[in-house]
């Protein structure tokens, strides 16, 4: 899974938050810095090229929206991490130890046990 540059991560996050896909120009609006409409158009194509991005091309403007949730990008993160790790038990044992009682009662309860 590729990873985020700045400007993708905020575009991606107001994607995450829109319940319905995007023009480029409601993007741009939403953006700090107002950057420009072909810097958003640049960063939209990448994240379309990385498959983070579907694009309507049915209608104009064009509509962007996220093609995978943040919960969805996430585990991938944690998966790449973890699969780049020559011990995973060992980073699995960390996570786990740092992890709240909350959080290890939610892990216990989605592994069954």
């Amino acid at each position: 899974m590729a990873s985020l540059g700045e400007l993708e991560r905020a575009v991606m996050d107001l994607l995450w938050q829109s319940p319905t896909a995007l023009a480029a120009a409601e993007v741009r609006e939403t953006l700090p810095g107002s950057p420009a409409i072909t810097t958003v158009l640049t960063v939209l194509t990448r994240l379309e090229a990385k498959g983070f991005v579907s694009r309507d091309r049915s209608r104009r403007p064009h509509l962007f929206g996220a093609t995978l949730t943040r919960d969805d990008y996430m585990a991938e993160l944690m998966h790449e991490v973890l699969g780049s790790s020559p011990d995973r038990e060992a980073v699995l044992a960390r996570f786990v130890g740092r992890a709240s009682k909350s959080e290890t009662d939610h892990l216990r309860k989605l592994l069954g046990s």
